[in-house]
């Protein structure tokens, strides 16, 4: 097996796009360097100097970069439609593609390989001063899913979700969100994918040490590489495959616990309610400052309340929210009904309850966009409802455990595993069972 090449999207659909070529690059034979504006002109994307003087435009342009060539990108935006959203400065090795959507939009594409990749998408996951036993666990998992996601989009296998219509008179709306339903490119730049965020300061370091150790080392099950996905906090128990996706086992994408020791896994709302109210003892409840520090990017630190979390909201706000979402009208929403849970308490199915529509929502990640201005931080949650004078709900508050899907490695629990003694190849057999290690190129 050789080391594959991936396209990422760093600018999916810009207005346009400015930036820096910093040495030289070469589209059809001219060598261009120095600030650079991208703009649409009906099917074309037009590449000009930083002046605004048009070079050369065509609905796909390809820079390929010289030795040591890089290129910088200004007001990337990062974390699309989470609570983090922001902009940054962003510089990238590799080849560079612009291409035109044909309606005033324009997409910038960064071609490059894949252990390249890595050594800047690790330490944007996590912090470079995280234990090196847990980065090269994390780069292990990374290189895994990435080169599985690449197989399967060789197959054409498209594992995006559905939505379906009437169920016994309701309507019931099914969705769930894979990661190879880009079109033109491989993997965006982002969170719905891996967070790639370039060369800059977070890059180097022990991450791309810890990428170079493990260079070619995949998670293997039955002889193919595991799709080994992750997530921030899984709130004490990681999660089946099929709540969160299409409705297969997958037996290296199963429940285990967050933990030395056994939690048993939920089967009912009152197993729910007492363990996302409670605080057990495991290894992604990580309590000490110095410790999250090392473990999270600055801009993750921030969300502190990662493993329980509560939030509130009047019923005509949550109502507002809700419609926006998913275009219904619910009229005075009544009641947030869980139907579905997986062993970590995640909500695959919730029936949403108004006075003028009843509609049953999943899976996971399509309930956390309904219930939220950006997203829920999962969907383990229970519902408390506050009733106002009349006896109809005034408000309801949802009580929360952990910060993503919860399938596979828990970040958080991972990196306190190696804080602990673990190494990458004990971490990674415990959250991807039934998985072993093997080195491919």
């Amino acid at each position: 097996m050789e080391e594959p090449k991936i396209k990422v999207g760093i600018c999916d659909r810009y207005p346009e796009i400015r930036g820096r070529l910093n040495g030289f690059y070469r589209p059809n034979g001219i060598s261009l360097s120095g600030e650079f504006i991208v703009r649409p002109q009906g099917r074309d994307a037009v590449f000009c100097d930083g002046h605004g003087r048009e070079i050369i435009k065509a609905p796909l342009l390809r820079l390929f970069a010289e030795k040591n060539a890089t290129f910088t990108i200004y007001a990337v935006t990062i974390g699309v439609g989470f609570h983090w959203e922001q902009q940054e400065q962003q510089t990238f090795p590799g080849d560079l593609i612009f291409l035109a959507s044909g309606d005033g939009k324009i997409t910038a594409i960064n071609e490059l390989p894949v252990e390249t990749y890595l050594q800047s998408v690790v330490p944007a996951e996590m912090s470079d001063d995280a234990p090196p036993e847990f980065l090269s666990a994390h780069a292990i998992a990374s290189r895994s899913w990435l080169v599985a996601m690449l197989q399967r989009k060789e197959k054409t296998e498209k594992m995006d979700g559905c939505e379906r219509g009437d169920l016994k008179g309701e309507k019931e709306v099914i969705r769930w969100y894979d990661r190879e339903d880009h079109d033109f490119f491989d993997v965006c730049a982002d969170d719905h994918c891996q967070r790639y965020q370039g060369t800059g300061s977070r890059a180097g370091g022990n991450a791309a040490a810890a990428v170079r150790a493990t260079r070619g080392v995949f998670l293997i099950h039955n002889g193919q590489i595991c799709d080994a996905r992750y997530h921030k906090a899984c709130g004490g128990m990681t999660e089946n495959y099929r709540t969160c996706w299409e409705p297969k086992e997958v037996p290296y994408l199963s429940h285990v616990c967050d933990s030395a020791g056994p939690f048993a896994p939920l089967r009912t709302e009152k197993d729910a309610e007492n363990w996302i109210l409670s605080a057990p003892d495991c290894w992604c409840n990580v309590k000490d400052d110095n410790l999250l520090k090392k473990i999270l990017p600055a801009y993750d630190r921030k969300t502190d309340d990662f493993f329980r979390w509560r939030v509130e909201y009047k019923r005509e706000e949550l109502e507002e929210i809700i419609r926006q979402k998913s275009g219904i009208d619910f009229g005075d929403l009544q009641n947030l009904v869980p139907l579905q849970r997986g062993p970590s308490g995640r909500i695959s199915s919730l029936r949403i309850e108004g006075t003028k529509a009843k509609v049953i929502v999943g899976k996971e990640l399509e309930i956390r966009r309904w219930l939220s201005p950006s997203h829920l931080y999962s969907s383990a949650f229970i519902v408390q409802t506050i009733n106002g004078y009349s006896g109809a709900p005034s408000g309801f508050i949802l009580h929360g455990a952990g910060w993503g899907h919860g399938v596979g490695l828990c970040q958080i629990g991972a990196a306190a595993m190696a804080s602990r003694g673990f190494n990458a190849e004990e971490i990674l057999r415990h959250y991807f069972r039934a998985a072993g290690l093997v080195k491919r190129y």
